[in-house]
């Protein structure tokens, strides 16, 4: 049996207007500021899972609850032994705590930055008011305040443990405002390393490897020709051999200024001379990392 098709319409009659009511916005317009800001606090809130599935929020929490166990163990031996001091001081917590800093970075900054790179919505950002600058900004200020976040939680919980063992309130605050600075300052190392790095490929699982590679084999190394040094007598050269991994750097950063005990070979921390070196290095490392950052994307936005 024949099947009989409708006669094919000419091509003007395929033509049609439909009035479907589009409207110019006439409310607020919230500006470059305020997406500069819902990016921050979006990305702040990502580092830690919030606002994703639940298995983004394991890792991250859990390593937050690794940082802050130990010194709530801590807390608890000092005010039921009433000691007189904290085992551990301020700014020795975060040095002693660096492997779960460093893992905490090579998971959370390729997370931060990756997933746009490989999904190519960079362009969408800056189609926007947001600006390369804005972008980058909200990104290295998010991921530096997660980690300041991480360090600075179990300072708190050794300071109010502290006070409530009665322990000198004048000693406490002042190692409490050290090691506060000491860990702002490897908040903001680390994250400019984590995001350069993870910033180069939007494959997330290289660029976890390379954050590792960077911060703990890099310490590694370092610690290896220190100790080296240290027992061929050439204690001279161990503060200099410190300027070439992120944790040393800031490790000896607060031993010259921030009167910590310096994780060196011998106890051999850097003289004034050295220290002020270890801050330029320091500083000069958290601009060059911005300045990185802003050139990557600039290309990546065009």
């Amino acid at each position: 049996m024949a099947v009989e098709h409708p006669p094919a319409a000419a091509p003007g009659d395929q033509t049609r207007i439909h009035n479907i009511g589009y409207r110019s916005y006439d409310g607020p317009r919230l500006g470059r500021s305020y997406a500069t800001r819902s990016l921050y606090s979006q990305s702040l809130r990502g580092a830690y899972g919030l606002g994703r599935s639940i298995k983004s929020k394991v890792l991250p929490m859990l390593l937050f609850a690794v940082m802050c166990v130990p010194a709530a163990i801590m807390v608890a031996v000092a005010v039921a032994t009433k000691a007189h001091a904290l085992p551990v001081a301020y700014t020795r917590y975060a040095i002693i705590m660096q492997s779960v800093i460093c893992l905490y970075v090579a998971s959370q900054a390729p997370q931060s930055v990756s997933r746009d790179l490989r999904f190519k919505t960079v362009p969408l950002y800056f189609s926007r008011p947001i600006e390369t600058a804005d972008y980058v900004r909200a990104k290295y200020a998010a991921l530096a305040s997660a980690m300041f976040i991480l360090t600075a939680a179990p300072l708190v919980v050794l300071y109010v443990g502290a006070l409530l063992a009665k322990l000198d309130f004048a000693d406490q605050t002042k190692g409490f405002a050290e090691g506060l600075v000491s860990v702002a300052l490897l908040s903001l190392l680390f994250a400019g390393i984590g995001l350069v790095i993870a910033s180069v490929t939007p494959r997330r699982g290289f660029g976890i490897a390379a954050v590792i590679a960077v911060l703990i084999v890099s310490y590694g190394a370092v610690s290896t020709l220190q100790a080296i040094a240290y027992n061929q007598g050439s204690t001279s050269a161990i503060p200099w051999i410190g300027l070439f991994s992120p944790v040393t750097l800031i490790d000896g950063v607060q031993s010259a200024f921030l009167g910590a005990t310096p994780a060196l070979p011998g106890g051999h921390g850097p003289s004034t001379g050295q220290g002020v070196v270890y801050v330029l290095l320091t500083l000069g490392l958290i601009a060059a990392a911005y300045g990185l950052l802003l050139r990557r994307y600039k290309k990546v936005g065009l």
